[in-house]
């Protein structure tokens, strides 16, 4: 991808995020690596308002280019890209069934098999920080230990993917999985699966979908 034609797909993956109720107003940002840096959404900037050229460019050090402030979370954004070199591109929302079981403060037990879409036989919550600082950025890398998504406490979700595309797919099926936990523990207490079984999953999506 162009640079350009990278600053559309951020535009139109913030859009996506609105029109699967991920997301609404200025809330949650996009990224995607872009050189020996990477390309982040604008600070308070809503998605049908965001055009390409609002998109910035930063480097790893912290500085930025152009008109735009770029996104006051960007910190875990740099920090995932430097831990992470399968992180192509990262999706924060608040989400509204990730974002309330956020607001609970704890972990996503293995309660479907596809908890192990993430990496783990859980989904971890990071321990609350305020949001833009460095402390919130260190909890979530800490949560994202052998993950590719984690809760924020009382605050939302954070996915990252190879790239934008997955990272927007990753995102939708997690928030797909907070609504099922969700409504199951209106019913009841889950079943939840064992260890051993949750570690045959997680073999088989060693494997799973389209590795390109």
């Amino acid at each position: 991808m162009t640079q350009m034609e990278s600053r559309e797909a951020i535009v139109a993956a913030v859009r996506a995020l609105t029109a699967h109720n991920l997301n609404r107003g200025t809330a949650g940002n996009v990224s995607a690596r872009w050189n020996e840096g990477f390309l982040v959404t604008p600070t308070g900037l809503a998605g049908d308002e965001m055009q390409p050229g609002d998109i910035v460019p930063m480097a790893m050090d912290g500085s930025w280019q152009g008109a735009r402030k770029p996104s006051s979370e960007w910190r875990f954004h740099r920090d995932l890209y430097a831990a992470r070199a399968e992180a192509g591109a990262i999706v924060h929302a608040h989400a509204p069934f990730a974002t309330a079981l956020a607001c609970i403060g704890a972990d996503i037990p293995p309660f479907h098999y596809m908890i192990a879409r993430f990496g783990g036989s859980t989904v971890r919550c990071a321990a609350y920080a305020t949001f833009g600082t460095q402390e919130l950025s260190d909890a979530a890398l800490a949560a994202l230990d052998g993950r590719c998504a984690c809760l924020l406490a009382n605050h939302g979700l954070l996915v990252f993917g190879r790239d934008l595309r997955h990272a927007l797919d990753l995102a939708v099926e997690f928030e797909s999985l907070c609504e099922q936990y969700w409504r199951a523990l209106q019913i009841g207490r889950p079943v939840l699966l064992p260890d051993s079984e949750m570690e045959v999953v997680l073999e088989k999506f060693r494997t799973y979908g389209q590795q390109v």
